[in-house]
This record gives C-alpha cells, structure tokens and sequence, in this order.
C-alpha cells in the first residue's frame, strides 16, 4: 500500500467519464467512470473479456472511443473543443499527449538490436531533446532501480523474459510520465519470472507513482494497490480500498471471481 493512502485525498491525475467503446455488435465498455488521484495506485481486476485492457489502452490512445471522454491533468485527450464541436487532435498532438502515460505492455517490446541502455535512451534523446550524455545517466539509474544495472550493455534476446520486462519497465519510466499504465505486465512470464516484475512494481507503488494496473495477480494488488477495480462485461461492478475490498467483497458476483481465482 502507498503512503499516499494515509494522506489527504490529492488532485484528480486521470478520469475516464463513461467511457464506451464497442466492437461492432460487441459492448467492451459501458459507460466507465474511473479517476485516479495523484500518487495512487490503481489496480484493474476482473475475468477475460470484462474490458479491463480496453480501458488503459484507451487511456493510451490506443484505442478510439465511442462515447464518453479521458481526461489527464484536466487536458481532454485525443480531441479538442471548437465552439460546440470536439475535433479530433493530428497525430502529433497525440504523441505529445502519450508521452505522458507510460504503457507497459503484456509483451516487452524491446529492439533486439539495440543493447538494454539503447532501449531505454532512444525515447529521451529522440523524443524529449535529452543529450546522449544525460540519457545515459538516466539509464544507468533507472537499470539500477530495476534491478539490471549488470546487463546494461546486454542485448534483449540475452534476456530472460522477466529481465526484458524490467527493462520496458524502465524505458517507460525514461519519459518522465505522469501516470504508469500496465496491461498485465506478468501474464507472458513463467511463472517463477513474475516475482521479480512484480516487486518492481511494487517498489514504484510505494515510492509514490501514479499507476494503472491490470492485473490477474490477486496478492499483488491486495498490497501494492491503493484501490481495486472489479470489471465485467464492459462495466465496474465494484471498487474500493484494495485491503478491504478483496478481504470483504461487497457484491456476490466479486465474492464468486476471487473464489475462483485465489
């Protein structure tokens, strides 16, 4: 748990003002509502298919909207207002805009080509205008945060899977983003790789990063999350303090979910 669930509530970071989004006949999300407080972790849980992914790759602009709106530090992403009507943004001003949001995905993502330190330099200096010097320290400081300052000079493919995911993790801390948006960052993993993600994570939860996580690792988001999300079926169908919520769940439909999966 961070300390930033002992403290005074802080400024609205996210929201998601029902949201929807659909698949042709298919309803991924129903009208979500969800905000995310400055220093807060969030995890998303729920079965396959409940839109739990769909949601942050909304939140990344990943994924269009058919209803409803995000909003980070109050900016509306993806669109801009013009008298009565909302105009989406060019693809520049949506780069802007994810460079906000770290996502790190199921998947790693990494150049193979590139060494761990490359990978994670190539945003800031390409994108941000950080000298080669500066990305360098900034890498050497983040490997070290994760763990991987011994295979700075490594090459992804020498990796093993949970390595390679410490290092995106990495690369998405390199953009200085407001907000961490993970999907499932465990789920590609064996499963003797998650702890070390995990502790990651969990380490960045209680240095106070603002999170969204996806997850199906009930444990970790009992001790890591600031609050929990229970979606199905494109909707929450419950949310709370992470603690209390998973000890005491409030609707049957959650009590079932946990005795399935714990």
């Amino acid at each position: 748990m961070t300390e930033s669930s002992s403290q005074s509530p802080k400024r609205k970071v996210l929201r998601a003002e029902n949201v929807t989004k659909h698949y042709g006949r298919y309803v991924a999300l129903d009208n979500v509502n969800l905000d995310v407080h400055e220093g807060e972790v969030v995890a998303i849980i729920g079965p396959s298919g409940s839109g739990k992914s769909t949601l942050i790759r909304c939140m990344h602009q990943l994924e269009s909207l058919e209803g409803g709106a995000i909003y980070l530090d109050d900016e509306l992403l993806g669109f801009r207002r013009h008298k009565n009507q909302l105009l989406a943004l060019n693809a520049k001003a949506v780069a802007r805009q994810r460079r906000e949001l770290g996502m790190v995905f199921q998947q790693f993502v990494l150049f193979p080509h590139m060494t761990v330190a490359e990978n994670i330099m190539e945003g800031p200096t390409r994108v941000l205008g950080d000298s080669v010097a500066d990305a360098r320290k900034l890498a050497e400081h983040l490997l070290e945060r994760v763990g991987l300052s011994h295979r700075i000079n490594a090459y992804p493919p020498q990796l093993s899977g949970g390595q390679q995911q410490r290092v995106a993790i990495a690369r998405a801390l390199a953009m200085r983003p407001k907000v961490l948006l993970f999907d499932e960052p465990t789920s590609a993993l064996d499963p003797e790789l998650v702890g070390e993600v995990l502790k990651v994570v969990t380490d960045l939860a209680k240095a106070g990063k603002t999170m969204v996580v996806v997850t199906h690792e009930i444990g970790f988001a009992r001790e890591a999350a600031d609050r929990v999300i229970f979606m199905e079926n494109g909707r929450v169908v419950e949310q709370g303090d992470a603690r209390s919520t998973l000890a005491d769940p409030k609707t049957d439909r959650l009590r079932t979910f946990l005795s399935r999966v714990m």
